[in-house]
């Protein structure tokens, strides 16, 4: 896991290829006091990354030569750069776009139009959420909101009260609060929890979700659907 240096500023890589975006986007986030390098190509996102080591990646799906997906598939396969999280740009009519990039291994999508304030806050999302992936003194204790989880003993708690939770909706479980913030795809929780191409529909998912929250009580509402694509875990405040 690529540790961001505190001392140093923050580098993203803006890979888009209309001037005005990059222009708006590239003001807001120098506006923030983040390094910003702009490439309006695949090709060149791809060569650069492996160069410049961004922190962060927000890469449009719509690029001339090899468009977004290609690029997050080649940055998530290469060592080098598959632990840089990338944030999609995307046009509203790209859904299933969205559900491929994030199953490619994005971490998190903006539909145009957006405003100034929607994007600096994924970004800061994302951004939290490398150093809560860094190795924790005791990895199998996880505490979010009022939910507690021991991995080890195979136990959650809420508000100190023992959950009983099956096998399968505690894997969801574990999943989704070990990276608040982050959308996973029905088939992602799927390969997560059952292994690749484990012959059960990703509606089975929907299942799970909804006894997971009724067991959960008052704390199931930190499970949020994101329509069309899938699941996160509400981040703390």
């Amino acid at each position: 896991m690529r540790k961001i240096e505190r001392m140093e500023k923050i580098k993203i890589l803006v890979v888009e290829d209309e001037a005005p975006i990059q222009e708006l986007l590239q003001f807001n986030l120098e506006r923030k006091k983040y390094r910003v390098k702009v490439v309006d190509s695949g090709e060149e996102a791809i060569t650069l990354a492996g160069e410049y080591l961004p922190d962060l990646i927000l890469l449009d799906i719509m690029l001339p030569g090899a468009d977004g997906l290609e690029v997050c598939k080649k940055l998530k396969g290469d060592p080098k750069t598959a632990s840089i999280p990338i944030i999609m740009l995307t046009a509203l009519c790209e859904e299933a776009d969205i559900v491929t990039g994030l199953e490619l291994g994005a971490d998190d999508y903006i539909t145009k139009p957006f405003s100034p304030r929607v994007l600096l806050a994924r970004v800061k999302a994302a951004l939290r959420r490398i150093v809560s992936s860094q190795p924790l003194a005791n990895e199998d204790l996880i505490s979010v909101h009022n939910i507690s989880i021991d991995v080890g003993r195979h136990k959650v708690e809420v508000d100190g009260s023992n959950i009983s939770l099956t096998f399968t909706e505690f894997k969801v479980l574990h999943l989704l609060t070990q990276q608040p913030g982050r959308v996973f795809t029905r088939y992602q929780i799927v390969d997560a929890v059952h292994g690749e191409d484990y012959p059960v529909t990703d509606r089975s998912v929907d299942v799970q979700i909804v006894g997971l929250r009724k067991k959960l009580g008052d704390a199931g509402q930190f499970i949020e659907t994101v329509r069309g694509i899938g699941y996160r875990f509400k981040e703390e405040e």
